[in-house]
């Protein structure tokens, strides 16, 4: 879909203080002056993100509860276990949580349900087949649990206390647990709902060493760093996509840092497999790289071989789970693929899906644990938020994707009625429906939204930072664009244009990516003589060559870093 190209304009005089207070480029300070740092604290704060600035775990309600309930399983060594989710942020949060317990002695273990047999969040039947036989006292979840009301009631009948740890959207009271401790709760004073359910973990963690630091427990026993388990919570928030402001960017910030440093046996491992430099590791990476093979566990297996693998300090297993990774990820590719395809080819033969918008689209071939994924790449590809639901097993299981301004989750939940349950967030959901109420459900979807995408809807806007020439982009530039960093939802990489960009060389990448070199100036570059720079365009048509001519192009900038060495690489987004 065609997009709105809008400049922004930055406030003058603000974007002025900003370029005398940090002597930077008028192309940084615009950037800023973007982001309104309209004081000398605000700048600070996002140049120099702190682990010392985050606000106090006690501000989260039940946070007290949790962490008193927590100290006395360890004190009269009680079972505990950990129940996660199968994604990213349920395994990072698993893994935290698992690591530090049993640093400090806990009687801890971890379930992660099956993703295709068993399906999201704590049940009935996790506690009558699994915790009750094994004799569970206490459990936590991470990153669900919101909306576990019948298992904790059946925990309860059991003898079993549960603490619920989520940052999932609550529907309305949360479940009768010991203690509930989720930022979206309606009477949390808290204010921290950018955090991941990792982020909500680690908070748990900073609360409850504090906590046993204050009865003494740290007396005969070394205190733990949570410095060096930020990397599990940098893993958790880049890949969640949550708000990367306030503390989700301090955590991410301090875990980058951490995993610059390759301590995580598992995690270097990984890395190595997906060919990420350690040492420059960014948000993209962590994404596009690291993500899509831990969460190929969960979808293709089973998610506990990748908590296994971030927790494991055995280099020889590190290795063995990393290479299986990758191959369940290649497999992943693989179905993907297929899916998407089948997917593009309804709505090219019935183009009136466009029109019912929402996309709402299902089949009984596609498999459940790639439908989120496929959603995404369909979000980009039509500019619609898009539900995709697998019916293979009978009951229908969907997962959606949204687009910028459309509140995927509230509108899901207006159509509550036709479904089985649901679950997420603004930007991404999941949901079960019986198969005869998918119509329905689409009819209504279209209906809670026909505000939103009304037929006089402008085109959704392209925000550009700033306009640039080729020949501004020094390295000086890209060194202070990399220190903005990280980068991610409502804090997005800076966006840079440039008209009248001529196509020097061209040739395909991977089938479907294109590299190109690129002039602006027309006569210069004929003789060699102007900028040249190195630009990629991702998931182009092939069959279709580019202009000799961008009337103006829309582009990211970075360092391309390869065998020690770095050169300016432009990114480019959009074309026009």
């Amino acid at each position: 879909m065609e997009k709105d190209w809008q400049i922004l304009k930055p406030n003058a005089d603000l974007a002025q203080k900003i370029q005398r207070a940090l002597k930077c480029g008028p192309h940084i300070s615009a950037i800023l002056a973007n982001r309104n740092m309209a004081s000398a604290s605000q700048l600070s704060a996002f140049l120099n993100p702190s682990l010392s600035d985050i606000r106090s775990p006690s501000s989260l309600k039940g946070m007290d509860k949790a962490v008193k309930r927590i100290s006395m399983a360890l004190e009269k060594n009680e079972k505990i276990l950990i129940f996660g989710d199968y994604d990213v942020d349920g395994i990072t949060a698993t893994a935290i949580l698992f690591d530090f317990l049993g640093k400090v002695g806990g009687d801890a273990s971890y379930y992660i349900p099956h993703r295709i047999k068993e399906g999201y969040g704590l049940g009935k039947t996790h506690i009558h087949d699994y915790a009750a036989p094994k004799k569970i006292d206490l459990i936590v979840t991470v990153d669900c649990g919101v909306t576990a009301h019948e298992a904790v009631a059946a925990a309860k009948e059991k003898g079993i206390d549960v603490i619920i740890t989520d940052h999932h959207r609550v529907e309305s009271r949360p479940p009768d647990a010991v203690a509930v401790v989720n930022p979206h709760q309606k009477d949390c004073p808290s204010n921290l709902t950018c955090l991941s359910g990792v982020g909500v973990a680690f908070y748990l963690l900073i609360a409850l060493r504090k906590h046993l630091r204050e009865i003494d427990f740290w007396d005969e026993k070394p205190e733990p760093n949570l410095l060096n388990r930020c990397d599990l919570v940098a893993l958790g928030t880049s890949a969640d996509q949550v708000p990367m402001v306030n503390e989700s960017r301090i955590f991410t910030r301090a875990g980058m840092g951490v995993i610059s440093q390759g301590k995580r046996r598992g995690l270097k491992a990984l890395m190595k497999q997906a060919k990420v430099q350690t040492k420059h590791i960014d948000s993209d990476d962590i994404l596009f790289r690291i993500a899509p093979r831990l969460n190929a566990a969960g979808r293709m297996s089973h998610a506990r071989f990748a908590v296994e693998l971030l927790t494991t300090a055995n280099a020889r297993r590190a290795k063995e789970i990393s290479s299986q990774l990758s191959d369940l990820n290649a497999e992943r590719k693989t179905v993907e693929d297929i899916i998407f395809k089948e997917a593009v080819s309804q709505v090219e033969n019935d183009p009136s899906l466009i029109d019912h918008r929402p996309l709402v689209l299902s089949s009984p071939t596609w498999h459940e644990g790639i439908t989120g994924i496929v959603a995404s790449r369909l979000v980009e590809k039509f500019s619609r938020p898009t539900i995709l639901i697998s019916t293979r097993n009978g009951m229908g299981k969907g997962s959606g994707r949204s687009i910028g301004g459309f509140d995927l989750y509230d509108s899901i939940s207006a159509c509550s009625k036709d479904l089985q349950g649901f679950g997420g967030h603004s930007m991404a959901a999941g949901l079960t429906i019986k198969k005869e109420d998918i119509p329905s459900f689409s009819s209504h979807l279209k209906k809670v939204s026909r505000d939103f995408f009304r037929s006089d809807r402008p085109a959704p806007p392209l925000l550009i930072d700033c306009e640039i020439n080729l020949n501004q982009i020094a390295p000086e530039l890209i060194d202070k664009l990399e220190s903005l960093r990280p980068f991610g939802t409502q804090n997005p990489e800076p966006l840079f244009m440039a008209r009248q960009v001529f196509v020097i060389s061209s040739d395909l990448v991977g089938g479907v990516h294109r590299r190109m070199t690129l002039g602006q100036n027309q006569s210069q570059t004929q003789t060699g003589r102007g900028t040249h720079i190195a630009a990629i365009q991702f998931n182009i048509d092939p069959q279709k060559p580019p202009p000799e001519l961008f009337q103006q192009i829309a582009f990211k900038i970075r360092w391309n870093r390869w065998r020690n060495k770095k050169t300016a690489q432009i990114l480019i987004e959009a074309t026009g």
